[in-house]
């Protein structure tokens, strides 16, 4: 079951942090002609700070374990990055974007399975 906890964090942790590189470096219009819908309308600086928390939870969701110090931060990790899908599916709800919505489910559903899996 270790396996398979490293694989779906690895996964995790490269979804965000592709995203969280993307918001961090490009501007709204550009997100969205890329895909990432749910950030239209956000100020600039708020889209740069989520993308700064998506790379600083991904590194958080993967370094701690591999150095085996303060390893607590991954699953703390976990449950933040879970947590930004909520309000990321109701605003592809909003959106009329099932598909996105599927995908912000999924990602919670992981998320929460990594934090229970290295909880314990």
């Amino acid at each position: 079951m270790n396996t398979i906890i490293w694989i779906l964090q690895g996964l995790v942790a490269f979804v965000f942090m592709f995203s969280g590189i993307n918001k961090a470096y490009f501007d709204e219009k550009t997100l969205v002609q890329k895909g990432q819908t749910g950030v239209e309308g956000f100020n600039k600086w708020f889209i740069k700070f989520i993308g700064t928390c998506e790379i600083l939870g991904s590194v958080a969701l993967i370094l701690p374990l591999l150095i085996n110090k303060w390893v607590i931060l991954t699953p703390v990790a976990a449950i933040c990055l879970g947590s930004i899908m909520i309000p990321a599916a109701f605003i592809h709800k909003k959106r009329k974007e099932p598909k996105n919505i599927v995908i912000n489910i999924t990602i919670l559903i992981v998320c929460g399975l990594i934090a229970y899996f290295r909880m314990n």
